[in-house]
């Protein structure tokens, strides 16, 4: 049998997510379970931010701290009445999911900045890609082929949409060396690189999951598993924060299959779907 050539990504499996699951243990409080901060939405994308906090909810996060503008605070909490609004101590930050890095005001650049000050490993989505030339190696990035590009752009380099799209294996992997921090490139096949080498592939087993919202849950996935895997990242084979991202894209797209039944969803279905999917894949590691 041939082996896999080194220039292919792993292709991230069901056991590996496992692992990367914590289970909280009798002597866990919510704060041992992992605190995310979540700084995301805004008054033209407030249900960004509910999108995001119900997905880190219901993957089971200890405790989420969420600080935005008032109409996606108000959503927010409609929605999920156990989140703290307050400022504190969190395990890992989420940070712009329906921002507009063009509209960022000044309140909301100090709050964006401070995140990324704290020694916690960190998200950065849609509106706060740009700050990845700021961030440290704590640090995943979330851009589908067009965000990459434009980050590309902004660095000085000008690399076409359709590049990405024809070859995004070697353009996260490229990223990921460029701007020093963990790559995550979504589409139907999400490819995971980090700047030490590490390169994972993630395949969707059905497109309904290519929906309005889904990269707002899929960034409420992925800190979840930040904030509880915080004391753990490097206990992983290879890239830790490489392996918990890829284990948000292996959770979403197997949560997008299980709303779907092979049918349409929203990506509130995929939120919602989550505790069934991870008891599924707990329950296997158990049998």
């Amino acid at each position: 049998m041939s082996s896999q050539s080194e220039n292919e990504p792993h292709e991230f499996t069901a056991g590996d997510a496992r692992r990367v699951v914590r289970i909280p243990g009798p002597a866990d409080d919510k704060y041992r379970r992992g605190v995310l901060g979540v700084q995301t939405g805004s008054s033209a994308y407030p249900g960004a931010a509910v999108l995001g906090v119900e997905a880190a909810v219901r993957t089971g996060v200890g405790m989420v701290r969420y600080l935005g503008d008032s109409a996606p605070t108000s959503l927010v909490l409609q929605r999920r009445p156990e989140v703290v609004t307050a400022q504190g101590r969190v395990q890992a930050w989420l940070l712009g999911s329906g921002m507009n890095t063009e509209e960022r005001s000044g309140e909301v650049a100090r709050r964006l900045d401070a995140a990324i000050a704290e020694q916690v490993p960190r998200v950065l989505d849609a509106g706060a890609l740009d700050l990845a030339a700021h961030a440290d190696r704590a640090t995943i990035i979330t851009p589908h082929a067009g965000e990459l590009s434009s980050l590309w752009g902004d660095a000085g380099e000008s690399v076409e949409r359709s590049a990405i799209e024809a070859d995004p294996t070697s353009w996260a992997r490229r990223s990921a060396e460029r701007f020093g921090v963990t790559v995550l490139v979504k589409g139907v096949r999400t490819i995971v690189a980090s700047p030490g080498g590490a390169c994972m592939s993630v395949t969707a087993s059905s497109s309904w999951a290519a929906t309005a919202g889904s990269g707002d849950v899929l960034g409420g996935i992925l800190g979840a598993l930040l904030a509880t895997n915080a004391e753990h990242i490097d206990s992983y084979d290879g890239d830790g924060l490489a392996s918990i991202a890829a284990a948000a894209a292996f959770l979403h797209q197997a949560a997008a299959a299980r709303a779907s039944a092979g049918g349409p969803i929203s990506a509130l279905d995929i939120a919602e779907a989550m505790p069934g999917t991870i008891s599924e894949l707990v329950r296997a590691e158990l049998r």
